[in-house]
């Protein structure tokens, strides 16, 4: 009994088993068809983002292609401007230096021009002073001619009475009377003759003498000019090189050919004719030079200090200055002021404004406009 009892438990144990087995395999074949269609999923997902990655490697590397480019073009770029920096430098640098020849050509061609006119206007006080000579010697030999043909028109007179009275072998009283006068009036006419021709000379001599003396006088004329002119260059470049020593590493006081150069910004404020302190400490240490170099001046030598005053093109309109030439020549007249407070004679001083009309720079822009406000000193000879 209990035999078939226990055959019979374990005849009921092997269905369980074989269920229970059947539901483990069935639940390890779902598993596995659930974890075959994830790696079929996540390869697919994954061949997606190889191919989004291949894509976006692509990309990077042309961006960095772009970048590299950038980069050249940029890198010569900087190149090319700082080619044209230094190439628009040397422009200026050459500008400013073919503006100072200029100045200096303008400047000597104005001297040489005054000096032809004058040379010209002596030349023809001589020439006038020939042709009054000339006429003098022209009225002379006039004057030797009719007396000449006078004489001949006496001696014919006299020859035709001569065979006259022979003819007629009889002479009166008044016909001697009358051949005596003619001779005596023959007599007269040469002496007059002789006198004319002896003042001829003496006029020519003279007209001689004095054109040697003229051009006597015009080579001793030319050799002290040339000798004030050299000495006047002589003390002008002593006096140039006195004021570089004393205004040397001011970059806003510059020697531009044969004159000193002041920016306004140095010596005045914006729209103002009063000079600023600093300014006046920059001209007194100039009158100081200048008053040591001309104490050492010839008197012969009539020097003049010109102090030209200048301003940029944009115009101004106050009730103190209605243009910019009232307010060029009221800065170059308080420097002139001051100079002369400083103990330079007031003869030796010269204030002119020349308001925007001889620019430094012909830019329209903020440097020209600094450069060009300016106050110019310029050693001269009257």
């Amino acid at each position: 009994m209990a035999i078939a009892r226990r055959h019979r438990t374990n005849l009921d144990i092997w269905p369980g088993f074989v269920d229970a087995l059947a539901t483990l395999l069935m639940v390890i074949i779902f598993l596995l068809m659930i974890f075959m269609v994830s790696q079929i999923y996540l390869r697919d997902a994954l061949d997606g983002r190889d191919e989004a990655l291949a894509s976006m490697d692509d990309k990077v590397t042309e961006l960095a292609d772009l970048l590299n480019l950038e980069r050249k073009s940029n890198t010569t770029l900087r190149a090319n401007v700082s080619q044209l920096t230094g190439e628009l430098e040397s422009s200026i640098a050459r500008q400013d230096a073919l503006n100072s020849k200029l100045s200096g050509l303008m400047i000597k061609l104005e001297d040489s021009q005054i000096a032809q006119q004058k040379a010209k206007d002596d030349l023809e006080v001589n020439r006038r002073k020939i042709m009054i000579l000339k006429q003098d010697i022209l009225a002379m030999e006039a004057l030797k001619n009719r007396l000449e043909h006078d004489l001949k028109g006496a001696k014919t007179d006299l020859g035709s009475k001569t065979t006259a009275l022979g003819k007629q072998k009889e002479i009166s009283v008044a016909a001697k009377a009358q051949l005596a006068l003619l001779n005596q009036q023959m007599a007269e006419v040469r002496q007059q003759l002789a006198d004319l021709s002896e003042a001829l000379e003496i006029s020519e001599q003279k007209g001689k003498d004095r054109l040697a003396k003229i051009a006597n006088l015009g080579k001793r004329l030319n050799s002290a000019l040339a000798s004030k002119v050299h000495q006047l260059a002589k003390y002008r470049s002593e006096f140039f090189g006195r004021l570089r020593e004393v205004l040397a590493g001011r970059s806003d006081i510059q020697a531009v050919g044969d004159r000193f150069v002041f920016q306004s910004e140095v010596l005045f404020s914006s729209g103002s004719a009063e000079i600023a302190k600093d300014g006046q400490v920059q001209l007194g240490q100039f009158a100081e030079a200048l008053k040591e170099i001309a104490s050492k001046m010839p008197k012969e030598i009539d020097w003049v200090l010109r102090v030209d005053g200048h301003t940029d093109r944009r115009p101004i309109k106050t009730t103190q200055f209605p243009s910019n030439w009232e307010l060029s020549a009221a800065r170059a007249i308080s420097v002139v002021k001051f100079l002369k407070a400083k103990g330079l004679p007031s003869k030796r001083l010269a204030a002119a404004g020349f308001a925007s009309f001889f620019p430094l720079d012909r830019r329209s822009d903020e440097i020209a406009y600094r450069r060009n406000r300016r106050i110019e000193m310029k050693f001269d000879q009257r």
